[in-house]
C-alpha cells in the first residue's frame, strides 16, 4: 500500500499564534518558502502583529500542512494552495494513528523541533529547504549541538527507515547526506595554531561513511587545530605512508561497521615511528565509530565515543604537542593489514 511520503505534525499545536520561523521549523520548510507561498498563492497568516509581524494560527498551520502533503504527492503548488484554502482543514487534537508523523514519517522519537522539520524536508526531497534548515541549526545551536541533537538523529532515522523498507528511502539518505556534507565543508576554520602538528582523519579501507569524520574535521577547524582529511576508504599502505610523511599528533581511524574495522591495520598504525634517528616520534591512534566495538586491538590505541568527547580528547592532545620516543634507530613499522 502506498503511504503518504510527507511527515505530519507529531504533537497538538499550541493555541497561541506562532512566528514564521517557528512554523517553518515545524513544517520543514524555509521561512523564505513560506513568504513566497503567501505572496504567490495567498496562503498566509490570518493576522499580523502591529501590521507587520506574521502570526500563524493553528488553522493557518493546518492549511499549510495540507499544502505540504499535496505538493509531496506531486500536486502543483498553485493547485495545492487552492485546495488548502478551500478545505479549511481542522486542527488535529492528537497525533495521527500509527505513531508520530503518520505512515511516511521517519522514526524520530523525542527530538527537537528542528530535527522534525529537517526530517520532513528530507522526506519531501526538498534540497533547498534541507540546506537552509541545516545552516540555521548550525548558526543558532553551534556545530556540536546541531550535530548531536538535529543532524545525527535525523541521519539515524533515515537509516532505520530505509533499512526497514527495503530499497525505499535510500534517495532520502543520499540527499540528506549530501546536504550535510556541503554545510560542514562551508564552515570556515580558525587560523591554525603555530607549530601545531596536524591531526590525520581517515576512514578504514572499504569504509564509505564519512559524515562523522567530516563533522570532526569541521569542529577541529573551528578550534584552530590543523587537519589532514583523507575521507572514505583510504588504502592501508596510503594511510601508513601519510603518517610517516606528516608526523601527525594523532590519527583518527573511523569504521562504521565491524566489516571495515581492521585490527591488524590499527596495530600497524599504532606502531609507526617517524622523524630523525635518535629523536623519533609516534602518533596517538584514536579509533572512532561503532565498528571497533568497546575495546581496542592494541594497548597503544584509544577509543573515541561521540563528537563532543572525542573533540576534547584531540584538542588536549594537540595542545600537549607530539610525543617523542627517544628510542634507538628503528625501522618503519610494516603496514600488514
Amino acid at each position: 500500500m502506498q503511504s503518504d511520503p510527507s511527515p505530519q505534525a507529531p504533537h497538538a499545536l499550541p493555541a497561541a499564534a506562532l512566528s514564521t520561523g517557528a512554523v517553518a521549523r515545524h513544517l520543514g520548510v524555509s521561512p523564505t518558502t513560506l513568504r513566497s507561498w503567501e505572496r504567490r498563492y495567498a496562503i498566509g497568516p490570518a493576522r499580523r502583529e502591529d501590521g507587520r509581524h506574521r502570526r500563524w494560527t493553528p488553522q493557518d498551520i493546518a492549511r499549510l500542512e495540507l499544502m505540504c502533503r499535496l505538493t509531496a504527492r506531486g500536486v502543483p503548488p498553485g493547485e495545492a494552495a487552492r485546495a488548502a484554502r478551500g478545505a479549511a482543514p481542522a486542527v488535529r487534537a492528537r497525533p495521527p494513528q500509527g505513531g508520530p508523523g503518520g505512515q511516511g514519517a521517519l522514526p524520530l522519537g523525542e527530538v527537537r523541533p528542528e530535527c522534525r522539520g529537517l526530517a520532513r524536508a528530507a522526506v519531501r526531497l526538498d534540497a533547498s529547504a534541507v540546506q537552509e534548515l541545516l545552516e540555521a541549526a548550525l548558526a543558532e545551536l553551534g556545530l556540536l549541538t546541531a550535530w548531536e541533537e538535529v543532524i545525527a538523529p535525523t541521519l539515524h532515522a533515515v537509516g532505520r527507515k530505509w533499512a526497514s523498507a527495503g530499497e525505499r528511502y535510500i534517495e532520502v539518505e543520499h540527499l540528506l547526506s549530501w546536504q550535510v556534507s556541503g554545510v560542514l565543508h562551508r564552515i570556515r576554520p580558525a587560523p591554525a595554531q603555530a607549530r601545531t602538528a596536524p591531526v590525520l582523519l581517515a576512514c578504514a579501507p572499504g569504509e564509505q561513511h564519512t559524515l562523522p569524520v567530516e563533522a570532526l574535521a569541521a569542529a577541529l577547524g573551528e578550534r584552530g587545530v590543523p587537519v589532514r582529511m583523507f575521507g572514505a576508504a583510504l588504502p592501508a599502505e596510503a594511510l601508513c605512508d601519510a603518517v610517516r610523511r606528516t608526523g601527525p599528533r594523532a590519527v583518527v581511524l573511523w569504521a562504521q561497521s565491524r566489516a571495515t574495522a581492521d585490527p591488524a591495520l590499527a596495530r600497524s598504525v599504532a606502531g609507526i615511528e617517524w622523524g630523525l634517528r635518535g629523536a623519533r616520534g609516534h602518533s596517538a591512534l584514536l579509533l572512532a565509530g561503532p565498528g571497533w566495538g568497546a575495546g581496542t586491538p592494541d594497548p597503544r590505541a584509544e577509543r573515541l565515543f561521540g563528537l563532543r568527547s572525542g573533540l576534547d580528547v584531540i584538542v588536549r592532545l594537540a595542545a600537549d604537542g607530539p610525543p617523542a620516543t627517544g628510542a634507538a634507530p628503528a625501522g618503519p613499522a610494516a603496514c600488514d593489514s
